[in-house]
Parts: C-alpha cells; sequence; structure tokens
C-alpha cells in the first residue's frame, strides 16, 4: 500500500487553506513579532515559527507571560529578570539585551491595536536541524506574540474555583520546575487530570507530600489564624504575581486584616483546613479556590481576603508608575 500521490503539493490551494486555518486557529492572536524574519505581522496567516526550530521539536528555550494593561506593560522588568535567568539556567543566549527586549514587547503590543493584551515573550535555541544538540542550529531567536486578555480569573468566575490535587513526583525534576522553559509537558498533564477529575485547578504534590504549584500558577491560602503562607521553595517556579502579592500584603494588611507572610511546607491537610486558597498568575490575578479534592474550603465561597488582594493588585496594576511600561511613549 502506497500513500504516493495522495496528497496535493504546496500551490495556491494549499496556501489558501494554510491562511484559512491558521485565521480561524489563532482568532485571539492579534500581533507578532519575528526575529527570523525581522518584522511585526497582524494577519495571523503570518504568524509561525521554523518547524526545524528547536522551540518547536525539542521545546528547547525559555519564554514569559506578561500583562498589558490600559496601555502599560505591567512589572515588566520582573518578568524580563527571570527570563533572563532561565535562559542563562540553560545556557541560551538572549540574541539582545533588556532595551531591545523591551523595544519588542512595546512594539508588538502598539501593533495589537488593544490597551489591554498579554504577550507572549519567547526565546528559542533557533532553526538548523531537527537534532536534539544546540549546536546545530543558526542562533537564538525572540518570538513575541500579542493576544487577547480575558478578564481576571475573580470577575469571569465569582463563585470561585474547584481543584485537585496531583502527584507530580515522576513529572520532571526540581531544577527545570525552578526555569520557565518552553517544555510544559509536566504542566500539560497536570492540567489534564484536574479537567478529568472535574476540576479548573491542579495543585501539584511532590515526593514527600508537600503542596508545590499549579499548572501555570502559584498556590498560597490563608491559615486559620491569618496568615498569608506560600510553600517553601523547591519544585516551585517563582512566580512574579505572587512576588508582587507577597510584597502588597506586607504593605498593605500586615497587622490588619493578616498578621504577615511566610513560606511553609504545606501538606495537603493543610489546605483543607485552610481559611482560604489562592491560586495567583499573570492572566488570572487571584483565584479563589473554593473546594479541593471535593472538600469544602471555609464555608466553600470566595474569602474576603481573596477580594482584598485582588483589588490591591489591581489597584497596583493601574497606579503604580514604577511597574508600568507605557506601551506608547
Amino acid at each position: 500500500m502506497t500513500a504516493r500521490g495522495s496528497h496535493e503539493r504546496l500551490g495556491p490551494a494549499v496556501l489558501a487553506r494554510i491562511s484559512e486555518k491558521r485565521r480561524k486557529g489563532q482568532a485571539g492572536c492579534l500581533a507578532m513579532y519575528s526575529s527570523w524574519f525581522g518584522g511585526v505581522v497582524t494577519d495571523p496567516g503570518g504568524m509561525f515559527v521554523p518547524v526545524d526550530d528547536h522551540l518547536v521539536h525539542r521545546g528547547d528555550g525559555v519564554f514569559e507571560t506578561i500583562k498589558c494593561i490600559r496601555g502599560a506593560l505591567y512589572n515588566l522588568r520582573a518578568h524580563l529578570s527571570r527570563l533572563r535567568t532561565s535562559a542563562d539556567a540553560i545556557g541560551l543566549p538572549v540574541p539582545v539585551d533588556e532595551r531591545g527586549l523591551v523595544r519588542i514587547c512595546c512594539e508588538v503590543a502598539a501593533a495589537a491595536g488593544r490597551d489591554d493584551c498579554q504577550i507572549r515573550l519567547l526565546i528559542s535555541r533557533g532553526p538548523g536541524s531537527l537534532s536534539v544538540s544546540p549546536a546545530e542550529t543558526l542562533g537564538s531567536q525572540i518570538y513575541a506574540v500579542a493576544a487577547e486578555l480575558p478578564p481576571p480569573y475573580h470577575r469571569r468566575c465569582p463563585g470561585g474555583a474547584r481543584a485537585v490535587t496531583v502527584e507530580v513526583a515522576s513529572w520532571g525534576s526540581p531544577f527545570l520546575a525552578r526555569i520557565k522553559t518552553c517544555n510544559y509537558l509536566p504542566n500539560v498533564l497536570m492540567k489534564k487530570a484536574a479537567l478529568e477529575r472535574g476540576a479548573e485547578f491542579p495543585i501539584g504534590v511532590d515526593e514527600h507530600g508537600r503542596i508545590t504549584e499549579g499548572a501555570t500558577e502559584n498556590i498560597a491560602l490563608i491559615t486559620p489564624d491569618r496568615w498569608l503562607v506560600f510553600p517553601s521553595e523547591g519544585r516551585i517556579l517563582p512566580g512574579t504575581t505572587a512576588d508582587r502579592v507577597a510584597d502588597l500584603v506586607q504593605e498593605s494588611i500586615t497587622g490588619k486584616e493578616l498578621r504577615g507572610v511566610r513560606k511553609a511546607d504545606i501538606l495537603r491537610g493543610d489546605l483543607y483546613r485552610a481559611s482560604e486558597v489562592l491560586a495567583l498568575g499573570t492572566t488570572i490575578d487571584v483565584a479563589p479556590i473554593v473546594e479541593v479534592d471535593g472538600r469544602r474550603i471555609g464555608d466553600g465561597t470566595p474569602g474576603a481576603i481573596a477580594a482584598r488582594i485582588a483589588a490591591l493588585l489591581e489597584d497596583d496594576q493601574l497606579t503604580n508608575a514604577e511597574l508600568r511600561t507605557p506601551v506608547r511613549g
């Protein structure tokens, strides 16, 4: 049996179908910068990465997701610092300096034509071969995609979220967990496990029974004695939103609604007994988790502290000039 001659060769008809499929599948993509073709495009049909880029077939690259809100990129320096740390950890050269990355992010955000969007900034090992060898490329590349930004989770889903714990001991190493690489298969499997159990958020549990993180979120809890507690460092990617929330709580809530912020080993039982459980991330902001593994958290509704933290974070995003990088000028 042969497939010879069974597929149409590349031509106008095939190119038209490719363009149409891209437009349908990438409806939320607003603009893309590529160092490979040296510019910005707004037609989804032109948003692509070379198939021989090691980002595609090896997951060899690092990335960040940056929020643009009311015409300014929020907390950009923290994201670029983590991007550089991730790239250095895997020996991946970043082709431009920080100023160049800022310029690219601003250009693609401006081309998106929206005051609110998200920027996915990726550094790849580059195209050149289908080998695993990082030496067989033509050099690192930069891709930046501006996409639609959903409303914060607490606005989209005011009733809160369901979560389940997922064993992650066999998925990846602690070293890689602390690097924001483009190989997110463990995270995909976490999310898949949660969805199959009827929950939106997975919460990782390591080989010692300790809570780690979500698929793309940091996890925190409010204890009955009013502490905001983050998991101890380990198999966890340092979170820009989590770090900013910790600072905001220290500045505005400590000594009032909360006693303070700390890190500690968190076990499943600690989650179940918590007054509130939170998921934190760039695009979701603050997601109150009202159920974990079928157990109600607190009274089963989003808590007052989650609402207070969400309000502090939103105000910081809109008014903190030191953390806002205007897209235009």
